[in-house]
């Protein structure tokens, strides 16, 4: 056992670059561990800053010089910024205490359909459909207590807001107009062979730039075209459930099939089996089959391919670790695992055999 270990540990860490990946792996993950809600701010801001950069850049290739480039895209972030926490924060917040409150008549409708069940469908007991509907109602208080719950503690989440909103577009405008000397700051302190760990940086900084802003322009887009059709055929919580539906696509497959449930509930409870409820239904799953056959290969072309079973499994761990961080970072996360397994410097019998 002992000969066995010396020799897996010959073979992957006898490389002094291999050993210099295990400690930054060790110290990354061990911060972010330990320190992920301190530094939310600075994640939030590097985000951000990922996103920006690849406006900035575009612009520079139009022969904008870099300090002119910050100066416009950062103008138009904090116009969005403000527009967002101004009137879009608001407006979500306003519809979904509505339907907070909407929910209590959701359920008593529903329990009148439910009820009619056992006169269409002879199998199935009226003892099963009140098991049923006691076990409904029960969930919606649950939820409606749980949202109250947060509603009642609203005041730490408004002092955490006013925070962000000072340090995040601070931290942003730094990162963007220092980008290069703090890269360099961070990269004084590491030895000189370092060429393993440079090219997984590199590797890595194309597919998380890549990666945060074509999610974002995702989010953005999918949001956008599915409020529309909502706000023509008079959707209610247009705003509130186009939103959900922009989020949806942080997660993989299952985002698109969580987001679906609410739309179709407040839509049949709306209309019922009307018309209206088929063209809504209708488009919006048109709007989903567009977002995953054409928006998602276009954003995503040059993303490393993963395997769907990858990505949910990269959902679950990452996001059981780090929250709505893992969640968010999954792929390019489960990126760097696979650019870790391929590149990680070997022995030279290794590499020879």
């Amino acid at each position: 056992m002992v000969k066995v270990m010396r020799s897996w540990f010959h073979r992957y860490f006898s490389d002094p670059q291999a050993v210099l990946l295990a400690i930054l792996l060790v110290a990354s993950i061990t911060i972010l561990m330990t320190m992920n809600q301190i530094l939310a701010p600075v994640l939030v801001s590097i985000v951000l800053a990922y996103l920006l950069d690849g406006v900035i850049k575009s612009l520079q290739e139009w022969r904008f010089p870099r300090p002119l480039a910050v100066f416009l895209v950062y103008s138009v972030f904090m116009t969005l910024l403000v527009f967002i926490v101004v009137v879009l924060l608001p407006l979500v917040s306003y519809q979904l205490t509505e339907l907070i409150r909407e929910l209590p008549n959701m359920a008593a409708e529903g329990h009148k359909y439910i009820k009619n069940i056992p006169d269409h469908f002879p199998l199935i007991s009226n003892e099963h459909v009140d098991g049923v509907i006691n076990s409904v109602r029960k969930k919606v208080d649950e939820i409606g207590k749980t949202l109250l719950s947060y509603s009642l503690a609203s005041i730490p989440a408004l002092i955490a807001l006013m925070v962000y909103s000072v340090l995040v577009p601070l931290l942003v405008f730094f990162f963007l107009k220092d980008k290069k000397q703090i890269l360099s700051w961070l990269v004084s302190f590491l030895p000189q062979e370092r060429a393993a760990a440079e090219n997984i940086w590199k590797e890595m900084d194309l597919q998380m730039g890549n990666y945060i802003r074509g999610k974002v322009y995702e989010i953005f887009l999918v949001g956008t075209f599915t409020y529309f059709p909502f706000a023509y055929f008079g959707l209610n919580y247009a705003s509130l459930l186009a939103v959900l539906v922009g989020l949806s696509v942080i997660i993989p497959y299952i985002g698109a099939v969580m987001v679906t449930i609410p739309v179709l509930i407040v839509a049949y409870f709306q209309w019922g089996f009307e018309t209206t409820f088929f063209w809504a239904a209708g488009t919006y799953f048109v709007i989903q089959a567009l977002d995953g056959n054409v928006l998602v290969p276009l954003l995503f072309s040059e993303a490393v391919n993963l395997h769907p079973v990858a990505i949910v499994v990269a959902v679950l761990v990452f996001g059981g670790i780090w929250g709505f961080w893992g969640v968010f970072f999954a792929i390019p996360l489960a990126t760097l695992v696979k650019a870790l397994i391929s590149t990680w410097p070997r022995s030279p019998a290794e590499e020879a055999g």
